[in-house]
């Protein structure tokens, strides 16, 4: 029996083939999970299956006023996060030295620059420097696009923002970067791409 909306419309359980997709693909935007948290699981599993040890830094914090009730204890009752002055995450993986930062945009064509503060592209060039493996994670929320790009693309094109240029195109990120596909564990299967940069590296 043909079931009816309240404004006469028939209701259908039937989905087309691009819905039927769009659901079994693994993608946790659709459970509506912030990227970072993503990120954080991914490292998770890193760590859980002995793969690589990778966090996320801590945020610092300016305390303004504290109580102390007891003399055993104390209560911070006014703080203020002080802006970091690196990068979001470090750890080691095979023998390597991580360091990266995560981003997200909504913008569909391309990555504004003024998500990158002038510290943390001085401690990517400091980390390069030291032979260590820098990069960023840049995710395309309205797209469900994740890349990995390299620390000396990004740092290449940021310093191009002096002569107007105040975005990086995806067209560049597509041809530069490396796709990362979401998955269900590791949600941000990043390593594949870093494994993928050192071949590259390496030829």
């Amino acid at each position: 029996m043909p079931f009816h909306y309240p404004n006469g419309q028939l209701f259908s359980n039937h989905k087309t083939t691009s819905e039927k997709n769009e659901k079994k693909k693994p993608n946790f935007a659709n459970r509506g999970m912030r990227f970072e948290e993503a990120i954080n699981l991914s490292n998770e599993y890193y760590l859980n299956y002995d793969i690589a040890v990778i966090h996320k830094k801590p945020t610092p914090l300016q305390i303004v006023k504290v109580d102390y009730p007891k003399r055993s204890a104390a209560v911070i009752k006014e703080a203020y996060f002080r802006q970091p002055s690196t990068t979001d995450y470090n750890g080691v993986y095979n023998g390597h030295y991580l360091d990266f930062e995560a981003k997200e945009t909504k913008n569909k064509t391309s990555f504004p620059f003024k998500n990158f503060h002038e510290h943390q592209i001085i401690h990517m060039e400091r980390c390069l420097k030291q032979n260590g493996i820098c990069f960023v994670l840049l995710w395309f929320s309205s797209l469900k696009r994740c890349f990995f790009f390299a620390s000396e693309d990004l740092i290449y094109y940021w310093h191009q923002q002096k002569d107007g240029k105040k975005s990086l195109p995806l067209s560049i990120i597509e041809k530069k970067g490396i796709e990362v596909p979401t998955k269900i564990a590791p949600r941000i299967p990043y390593l594949d791409a870093v494994n993928q940069y050192i071949q590259q590296k390496e030829l």
